[in-house]
């Protein structure tokens, strides 16, 4: 693969404007490449043979009568670009590039390109700059909520107050809170921004302070996980309980919060070096590539401004992703360095040949049992026979349902491939457990499955014929349909790992708070599959026909008398009714959530102003 393909596959879609243009630089040098091609040729095309070797020997430089100036040629003459800082108001960082040789022929569209070069170097450097400050900012304030897990730690396990003492006291939070400490503590800021080692002793326990215990009485743990319905209902009532104190569950609630908070933080520092790696690599490429046309040596002068520039030397990234991965890995990780790591930097998950392999096959079988379902309706001709309008009456519907299923999974699978394609990190906006969410190929490969049951149990259950003598059909045909559905219950609750038991187990729990909205607090993934239930009537209906042919119905006979039943015309009605129900309900809990979070500011911004006079 090219690298200008490479440079915009591994790009992060969020920071697209910000990496630099490499394929309008590159346009440029092409430009180039074909001004001096034309140069070249015409000159060649209209003078002879003889005169050209005559005028280059007439042009020839002069070396002079002695032997006095030969050697190297002086260094100006080699120079063909000066780099500097650019100078005036509001142009603090940035860089401009000076052409040497303004009077040679195409010096024009060198100047064009440098003018290009030199505006995308000070966007991705300005950029770069930017970033950086936002995650010095946000590593100061992991800081401060590590401090927070820290002494919360020792209070609820209560690591021997009683026998440390204000000495020992001291001394568990100098020896913790030293180890995370992130942008404060053993690097300080210096004017410029950067951060310099601090030249202070801290070996004497009386000249440092920790964070003490009292940072708890500020401190409230905020619940923004899904909570349970007894918990929401303790909500609505008054309580009674004024003791500030943290339990053991809020300890593991704070402590899965800030791991989560660590990696994603960990994941936008690694984001930020591949940014920084990718556009000094591009701007390597393009300079070699301008010496290539242009026949100069101006990388070298050049791509010596970018690396002593901020985007090239600045090396607080590397130390903050240090500095997460000792925290994470002692915090979170008992010490382990294996295990830390792979936490924080998780292996990619490979796609399997086996499951491309099941998937092709699955496809083919779905083809092939498709084709033959056409040829034996048409062998038999079924269309015309006596039991085709008793037939789809009664066994349609049920076989339905999974056509339902089946064609909602192939639109899921799209889905998928599409957020893959355009890299939108669905994992993360869903929630799902790292490493277990279900590519393309999976969701397709299942719904291919599903597809060859379905049409195996359509082929077993098209027997149009009855038994003139009982007036039925055979029994175990007629429960295909009633023993495919609880085949696929089975394997839907199935507690046992196989077929993918996390995302089922994420599909169970995300029904279940949907169809418990008041009660649960309302997560996309429960908006989202909200959503999809409201496509699905027809399936639910499904369902409850099936209800209705069972076990009102005489499945031998193939009769029901579903439509000429109140209760089951009420249900019609309720079913379609019912998804778009949980959709309403969770509106109202979203609103709700937000009245909530809007109560919380403003009783915190009333106790601020009042602590504040106070």
């Amino acid at each position: 693969m090219k690298f200008g393909k490479e440079f915009v596959s591994q790009m992060v879609p969020e920071w697209e404007e910000a990496y630099m243009d490499y394929n309008c630089l590159k346009a440029t040098l092409k430009n180039i490449s074909k001004f001096r091609e034309l140069n070249e040729s015409a000159p060649m095309a209209s003078t002879p043979k003889g005169s050209l070797k005559r005028r280059l020997t007439l042009y020839r430089a002069f070396s002079g009568l002695t032997d006095r100036q030969r050697g190297s040629p002086r260094k100006d003459e080699d120079e063909v670009i000066l780099v500097r800082a650019a100078e005036g108001e509001g142009s603090e960082g940035l860089y401009q590039t000076l052409f040497l040789k303004p009077s040679e022929e195409g010096a024009e569209q060198d100047l064009v390109f440098f003018k290009k070069l030199d505006h995308e170097f000070n966007k991705v450097n300005s950029f770069y700059k930017k970033m950086v400050k936002e995650m010095i900012e946000e590593a100061a304030e992991l800081s401060k909520q590590m401090n927070a897990l820290i002494a919360l730690r020792i209070k609820v396990d209560k690591v021997g107050f009683i026998n440390l003492g204000s000495y020992g006291h001291s001394r568990v939070h100098m020896d913790v809170i030293h180890e995370i400490e992130m942008s404060n503590g053993r690097h300080l800021e210096n004017g410029s921004g950067n951060y310099e080692e601090e030249t202070t002793s801290r070996t004497s326990v009386e000249g440092f302070r920790p964070a003490s215990l009292e940072i708890l009485d500020h401190v409230k743990i905020n619940m923004t996980t899904p909570e349970t319905a007894m918990s929401t209902i303790k909500g609505l009532l008054p309580s009674s309980k004024s003791d500030p104190s943290f339990s053991k569950k809020e300890l593991r609630k704070a402590e899965e919060q800030i791991s989560i908070a660590l990696k994603e933080f960990y994941n936008k520092l690694r984001l930020l070096k591949s940014y920084s790696f990718l556009n000094l690599l591009a701007f390597s490429k393009i300079m070699k590539k301008y010496d290539k046309v242009s026949s100069r040596n101006t990388s070298k002068d050049y791509l010596k401004m970018v690396d002593s520039s901020y985007v090239g030397s600045s090396d607080e990234v590397n130390r903050l992703m240090e500095r997460v991965e000792h925290a994470f890995i002692k915090h979170f990780a008992n010490g382990n360095h294996r295990k830390g790591m792979n936490t924080l930097r998780p292996a990619v998950k490979k796609e399997r040949h086996r499951i491309t392999f099941l998937l092709g096959l699955f496809t083919g079988c779905s083809i092939a049992l498709v084709v033959a379902l056409i040829i034996l309706i048409h062998a038999r001709n079924i269309l015309y026979s006596e039991g085709r309008t008793r037939y789809m009456d009664n066994i349609f519907p049920l076989y339905s349902l999974f056509g339902y299923i089946v064609l909602h999974m192939i639109m899921y699978s799209a889905n998928v491939y599409l957020w893959r394609r355009y890299k939108i990190n669905y994992p993360f906006i869903f929630g799902f457990k790292e490493g277990t969410e279900l590519g393309y190929r999976e969701v397709f490969l299942l719904s291919s499955g599903l597809a060859v049951l379905s049409l195996a149990a359509v082929l077993s259950n098209l027997d149009m014929e009855m038994d003139q003598r009982t007036k039925s059909f055979s029994a175990l045909t007629e429960l295909v349909p009633l023993g495919l559905v609880i085949v696929l219950l089975l394997i839907t609750f199935s507690p046992f790992n196989i077929i993918y038991k996390s995302s089922r187990f994420f599909l169970i729990q995300c029904a279940f708070h949907s169809a418990c909205a008041p009660l649960y607090k309302v997560n996309f993934p429960e908006n989202f599959l909200a959503d999809q239930l409201t496509s699905q009537v027809q399936a639910f209906r499904s369902l409850e026909f099936y209800v209705c042919y069972y076990f009102w119905g005489n499945f031998k006979t193939r009769s029901n008398k579903c439509l000429e039943s109140d209760v089951y015309k009420a249900f019609y009605l309720i079913v379609a009714i019912i998804p778009f129900w949980i959709r309403c309900l969770q509106q109202q809990k979203n609103v709700l959530q937000k009245f909530s979070f809007m109560k919380n500011i403003f009783t915190r911004s009333f106790f601020s102003v009042l602590s504040t006079f106070a």
